[in-house]
C-alpha cells in the first residue's frame, strides 16, 4: 500500500476548535483559561505538522493529538518548583535545592510570610529598625566575630567585599585557589567584575609565604584566601596557613603606619561551605569552621548559608565591626539584601546552633551527614521491605547494598560517607526506563541513581515519610505498560497509559555542584 502523500496528511489535521470540542480537552475547560488551552492544542497540532514535514507518513490520529494537547495543558497546571524525593545519597544536592530546612526554620518562614513582621521595625525604640539586626547578634555569638551581615548568596558576598575594599587596587591570591564554583562562576571573573586587580602568586600545587611577601606593594588592599571546598590538591603540594598570612599582613601594616599610610592590608577568606560545627565523623576531611578562620587571623570571612550550615540560601560575612559597618553602607548591600522569609529561616537555623546537640538532631543536613551507619542501614531495610511488598512477583530482585554517599554542595570532596541503598535489579523492565518513569512521570519525582543496570535508592538522604512515596512510585512503574513492553524487548519507561519519552539519567546528571 502506497504511503499517504504529505499534502493529504496536512489537510487531514483537525482544526483547533474541533480538538477543543473533544471530550478529553473540553473536560479541562473549567481548569484553564480558553486562550491557554487553545495554545496547548495549537502546539499539539504543530508538533504533528512538523513530524509530517520531517517525513512522517503515519495517518493523523485525532485521539492521540487530543491526548497530547491534554498532557500539555496539565503540564501548565503542575508547579514547576515542587517537592522531590532525594534518593541520590548526595546530601547538599545543588540541583535539588541544597539543604532542606529544619522544622523550626519552616515554621519561622510561614509566620513571617503569612502576615506583617518586624522586618525593619524596632519594637523597643518604636521606630524604624535594621533588617541586619535579626541575625547579626546570633552570628557574632556563634563565631566570635565583632559584626556580621547577610546577603543573598556567597558569590554576592565575595563581590561586595572585593568591591568595597579592593576596587581599583590589588588582591593577592594563590594560583592554587583560583577556583570555579557551580554555574561556571570563577574567582578571576568575580574579581574582574568587582574591579579588583588580581595578583596571582605561587604555583598550582605549591604556594609559600614568601610568594605573598614578594607580591606586597603599596597598592595591595588584601590577601585573599579561597578555601577549595569543592576539590583538593594532594601529593606534592603546600599552601599558606591563615596565621602566616596574618603575620605577613601585620608586618606590612606596621611598615605602612611607620610611613604615615592609613590603608591597611586586609586578610579575607572566602570559606564557601560555612561549617559551624566540626563534625568529628569526618576526621581529617572536616572543613574548618568559621570560628577557626576568625581565630586564625581573618579580618573578614564569607560563607554560604545553605551548605554545611544547613540553612537557606544566603551569603554571610563576619569579622571586624569597622569593616562590616562599611559593607552595610555599600550600595550593593541593598541590592543583595535578604527578604523577610530568608531572614526568618536563617535566624531560626542559627538559634538551633546555640545548642550544638540540638542542631545536630534538628538540622537535616547535619543529621544526614552525621547519622550512624547502622541507623541508615535499618532505614534501607525498611525501604527494601516496602518495595518487596509493592512490586509484583517476578518483576525485580530487591536487596540492601553498601554504598558511598557524598556531602555535595562542593563540601568534603574527598570524604567517602558510608551508606546503604535499596537496589532494584530488573527481571521485567530496565533501570533506564524505571529511572525515567520515577523522575518524569510522577507528581513527586523520585531521584536515585543507576549502577550496573540496577536502580539504587540511597537511604541516607531519604526520610521515613519518603518510604511509602518511593514504594508507590516503583509499584506504578511495574504495573504500567512500559515495563511489560520492555520485557518483550521494547525498552521504554512508560507512564500509566502512555509511553515515556527518552530522558537523561537524572540520578547521574543532577550533579552535586558547588
Amino acid at each position: 500500500m502506497a504511503p499517504t502523500p504529505a499534502r493529504d496528511l496536512l489537510r487531514s489535521l483537525p482544526p483547533v476548535e474541533e480538538v477543543l470540542r473533544s471530550p478529553q480537552v473540553s473536560a479541562l475547560a473549567p481548569l484553564l483559561p480558553h486562550d491557554i488551552l487553545a495554545d496547548c492544542v495549537r502546539d499539539a497540532v504543530d508538533a504533528v505538522r512538523s513530524a509530517i514535514l520531517a517525513g512522517s507518513r503515519e495517518p493523523v490520529d485525532s485521539a492521540a493529538l487530543a491526548d497530547d494537547a491534554c498532557a500539555r495543558a496539565l503540564a501548565c497546571l503542575r508547579p514547576s518548583l515542587r517537592r522531590v524525593v532525594n534518593a541520590t545519597g548526595v546530601v547538599v544536592h545543588t540541583n535539588l535545592g541544597r539543604s532542606p530546612l529544619a522544622d523550626e526554620a519552616v515554621h519561622a518562614v510561614t509566620e513571617a510570610a503569612r502576615g506583617y513582621s518586624t522586618l525593619e521595625y524596632d519594637t523597643d525604640a518604636m521606630a524604624r529598625g535594621s533588617r541586619h539586626d535579626h541575625v547579626e547578634g546570633l552570628l557574632c555569638a556563634l563565631t566570635g566575630a565583632e559584626a556580621a551581615i547577610a546577603v543573598n548568596n556567597n558569590a554576592a558576598a565575595v563581590v561586595m567585599v572585593l568591591a568595597e575594599f579592593a576596587q581599583g587596587r590589588e588582591a593577592v591570591v594563590s594560583r592554587g585557589e583560583l577556583v570555579e564554583i557551580g554555574g561556571s562562576f570563577r574567582i578571576p571573573d568575580i574579581m574582574a567584575f568587582s574591579r579588583a586587580r588580581m595578583v596571582e602568586v605561587g604555583a598550582t600545587n605549591k604556594t609559600h609565604a614568601a610568594d605573598y611577601e614578594r607580591a606586597l606593594t603599596p597598592d595591595t588592599a588584601m590577601l585573599l584566601k579561597v578555601h577549595p571546598s569543592n576539590y583538593r590538591i594532594v601529593g606534592f603540594s603546600e599552601q599558606v596557613g591563615m596565621r602566616e598570612m596574618r603575620a605577613l599582613a601585620d608586618a606590612e601594616n606596621e611598615r605602612r603606619r611607620a610611613a604615615g599610610v592609613e590603608d591597611e592590608v586586609l586578610v579575607y577568606e572566602d570559606q564557601g561551605s560555612g561549617a559551624f560545627i566540626n563534625l568529628a565523623c569526618f576526621g581529617a576531611y572536616a572543613e574548618p569552621t568559621v570560628a577557626e578562620s576568625l581565630r586564625g587571623g581573618c579580618d573578614l570571612v564569607s560563607f554560604s548559608g545553605d551548605k554545611l550550615l544547613g540553612g537557606p540560601q544566603a551569603g554571610i560575612v563576619v569579622g571586624s565591626k569597622q569593616l562590616i559597618d562599611r559593607l552595610k553602607k555599600n550600595p550593593l548591600a541593598r541590592a543583595m539584601r535578604l527578604d523577610k522569609m530568608t531572614l526568618a529561616a536563617l535566624e531560626a537555623t542559627l538559634r538551633l546552633y546555640l545548642d550544638p546537640e540540638r542542631a545536630l538532631a534538628a538540622i537535616p543536613t547535619l543529621r544526614m551527614l552525621s547519622e550512624p551507619d547502622g541507623a541508615v542501614r535499618e532505614r534501607a531495610e525498611r525501604l527494601a521491605d516496602a518495595l518487596r511488598r509493592a512490586v509484583p512477583a517476578g518483576c525485580a530482585c530487591i536487596e540492601v547494598v553498601p554504598e558511598v554517599a557524598r556531602a555535595g554542595g562542593g563540601a568534603l570532596p574527598l570524604c567517602d560517607i558510608p551508606t546503604f541503598a535499596a537496589s532494584i535489579s530488573f527481571e521485567r523492565g530496565d533501570a533506564q526506563g524505571c529511572e525515567a518513569f520515577l523522575v518524569s512521570k510522577r507528581a513527586v519525582p523520585v531521584i536515585g541513581r543507576i549502577k550496573r543496570e540496577a536502580v539504587l535508592l540511597d537511604a541516607r538522604t531519604i526520610g521515613e515519610d519518603d518510604i511509602a512515596e518511593i514504594a508507590e512510585a516503583v509499584r506504578a512503574y511495574f504495573e504500567g505498560p512500559g515495563a511489560a513492553a520492555a520485557s518483550a524487548g521494547i525498552a521504554e519507561g512508560a507512564a500509566e497509559g502512555s509511553p515515556a519519552p527518552a530522558a537523561p539519567a537524572a540520578g547521574r546528571s543532577a550533579g552535586a555542584g558547588a
